[in-house]
């Protein structure tokens, strides 16, 4: 049995593959998936819970599933409640792939520092296309609004774009710089492996979670929320390859003294080459595990850092930023559908790349399937 289908007969690999593919699709395709703009707050709109979806009219007209248009009313200063106001006349019925806010489907852009802003890569495709919503004048919010009016299910749409790409952006950095450290120092030995390992000591003596804090707050005010946390990325993979380069240096320092490695030497080769080309892919299946279960520690650092106030900043969505309302006391009690979607997705991200890591693990492993 190979690796392949050893991974899929792993029930929980196949889980966490499934959920990770769909959330990322979704990500991909937010605009079109969103029903309405994460941006665009509704008139009236602020706090609603989630749209109730109704099959028959008051009264009792079997017309399909429809909502009805639904606004704050006034508030109950002794309870806190809201009241809501449903106007029962206008009912809108909900269909799949409505026309709706107009966006460019798979646009493409890179932060810049000011003055420019951001380098666009591919302009998109416009379109006004969503794959459900309201064909009248009620909102569907899935997921209800936040205290801004603004839709919820939109927003966690958005906000997993910055959420799930960020770990792909930090081992993008961090994987590659370790394996080439690593590989040197065990490679060469002597004096470079000595001091090449020094620095990575000194590195991995760094308290991750602290210096992300540090740096976050003495970035400048001017830079928006993406260019802001994607400079911390970018900081703190520098200094985050320190663990794997140690390991891939002890996995070099065995694999140097095998046969075709000894050969590349008799040949002529350059010794970069050598362990570019020869080397460093025998430690492959260690790099494929150890960067599928790396991807949820940088999506914790954001969600740590937004949550605090000192990564992705409002407007801008992202499943960090969305948790700050769990600090609010009448939001958990009053409003729990504000707190618990960003929650979950984090926890069941976490847990995908974890079951997927772990599915890896197992079927490449040469122990493993000698046995």
């Amino acid at each position: 049995m190979n690796w392949w289908q050893k991974l899929q007969s792993n029930f929980l690999a196949k889980c966490g593959a499934l959920l990770l593919l769909l959330f990322y699709l979704s990500v991909i395709a937010a605009d079109f998936v969103a029903p309405y703009d994460p941006y665009a707050s509704q008139p009236n709109g602020s706090l609603l819970p989630p749209t109730e979806i109704y099959l028959r009219t008051p009264q009792g007209e079997l017309i399909g599933p429809h909502v009805y248009p639904t606004t704050q009313g006034p508030v109950e200063l002794a309870t806190g409640d809201r009241q809501l106001t449903i106007d029962w006349k206008k009912p809108s019925p909900l269909r799949l792939f409505v026309r709706g806010s107009t966006y460019k489907l798979f646009r493409i852009s890179l932060p810049l520092p000011p003055p420019r802003d951001e380098i666009v890569i591919f302009p998109g495709i416009p379109l006004d296309w969503h794959l459900f919503g309201t064909t009248g004048e009620g909102k569907f919010n899935l997921l209800g609004t936040d205290e801004q009016g603004r839709d919820q299910f939109s927003r966690l749409l958005y906000g997993g774009r910055i959420s799930l790409s960020i770990g792909l952006i930090g081992i993008a950095i961090s994987f590659p710089l370790g394996m080439l450290v690593g590989g040197i120092s065990g490679y060469f030995g002597g004096w470079v492996d000595s001091i090449l390992m020094r620095v990575v000591e000194v590195l991995m003596t760094i308290p991750s979670l602290y210096l992300l804090v540090a740096l976050a707050a003495v970035l400048p005010p001017g830079l928006t929320s993406s260019q802001r946390f994607l400079l911390i990325v970018v900081i703190t993979s520098f200094v985050s390859w320190s663990g794997l380069a140690r390991v891939i240096r002890g996995q070099v320092l065995s694999l140097k003294e095998r046969e075709f490695v000894q050969a590349a030497k008799t040949m002529g080769g350059n010794p970069i080459y050598i362990i570019v080309r020869h080397v460093l892919p025998q430690t492959a299946t260690y790099i494929i595990i150890s960067a599928t279960l790396a991807v949820p520690s940088f999506i914790v650092a954001e969600s740590i850092l937004s949550l605090i106030g000192l990564g992705i900043q409002q407007p801008d969505p992202s499943w960090g930023n969305m948790l700050t309302l769990a600090t609010n006391a009448s939001i958990l009690v009053l409003q729990p559908w504000l707190i618990w979607p960003p929650a979950l997705l984090i926890v069941l991200t976490v847990l995908a790349f974890n079951l997927l890591g772990d599915g890896l693990r197992d079927a490449l492993d040469p122990r493993t399937q000698q046995r």
